[in-house]
């Protein structure tokens, strides 16, 4: 998906750490350089490089609230999903930004922001959807061979259904597996396939209805934020003051987001805390 130069690009600023401070000083010293340091997985449209360029969704939420904060300049290091905690922890960036799913099991690893999107899954499969996949049920009924990407939330669907899920570092390669027929279904959001089949036009895939996946008899409802350390309080409710701004504001909102696909489907419910997510509440 990306320019070779840009990945060795991103690959080079990836063996770099980001500034430690002590807790509370984070903000001050992101303000007194003008720069945060992202990570991002290149999922479009959420967070992505395009002609070696940082976009996306959640890229340009980040933009408008960190100007707000004093802070100019979102720069980005691409790691794989299932990285993306980890390498925040070890501090080789600022923040996530990725759309991550706000779980009970990655609330104890780190700090969420409030909800930025709302999301449902959706299916990329074979032309014509041979196996007539529909949800996450009907793969594990079908035995259809299914791939999903490191530790995103499908992968956690396919495993508590004893689905035997092949795990695939990003979206292309996810698409990549269907095409050439090593796997039957690629489970992702939905925004996610439908962004990547059509900048993928002659691709032989189509894209299922997005759903609500269903877990033991629970609807999974999904949301996504921003995840910052557990050491950065100031900074975490710095953001969350400015992206209420936002989230309050549909047509804000709308004009941040909605050259990436994002509609008001994707707009937060206020219901849907990030307190109550990280509780399994919801």
């Amino acid at each position: 998906m990306f320019a070779g130069a840009a990945l060795v690009a991103a690959a080079l600023a990836g063996c770099s750490k980001t500034e430690t401070t002590a807790s509370g000083e984070l903000l001050q010293s992101l303000q007194d350089k003008g720069t945060i340091t992202v990570g991002f997985a290149g999922e479009a449209p959420y967070s992505f490089q395009d002609n070696g360029q940082l976009t996306g969704a959640t890229v340009a939420l980040h933009r408008e609230i960190f100007k707000n904060l004093g802070i100019e300049t979102v720069d980005g290091v691409q790691t794989e999903f299932g990285a993306l905690i980890p390498g925040l922890q070890a501090n080789r960036f600022d923040a996530v930004s990725a759309g991550m799913s706000i779980l009970p099991k990655r609330c104890e690893q780190a700090s969420f922001s409030e909800p930025e999107f709302m999301y449902t899954t959706a299916l990329m499969v074979q032309s014509g959807n041979p196996l007539n996949l529909s949800d996450m049920q009907s793969i594990k009924d079908s035995g259809a061979r299914m791939t999903a990407m490191t530790g995103a939330i499908e992968s956690d669907y396919a495993t508590s259904l004893g689905i035997d899920a092949t795990l695939v570092g990003t979206p292309q390669d996810g698409m990549d597996a269907v095409t050439s027929g090593r796997a039957d279904v690629f489970a992702l959001t939905g925004i996610s396939l439908n962004w990547l089949k059509n900048h993928n036009p002659d691709a032989p895939v189509d894209v299922t209805p997005s759903f609500v996946a269903v877990i033991d008899g629970k609807p999974q409802i999904g949301a996504g934020g921003t995840v910052f350390r557990t050491s950065d309080p100031d900074l975490l409710a710095a953001y969350n003051a400015e992206l209420a701004k936002i989230t309050s504001d549909k047509d804000k909102y709308l004009s941040i987001v909605g050259d990436f696909g994002f509609t008001e489907a994707e707009l937060p419910d206020p219901e849907y805390t990030t307190e109550k997510l990280c509780k399994g509440e919801i």
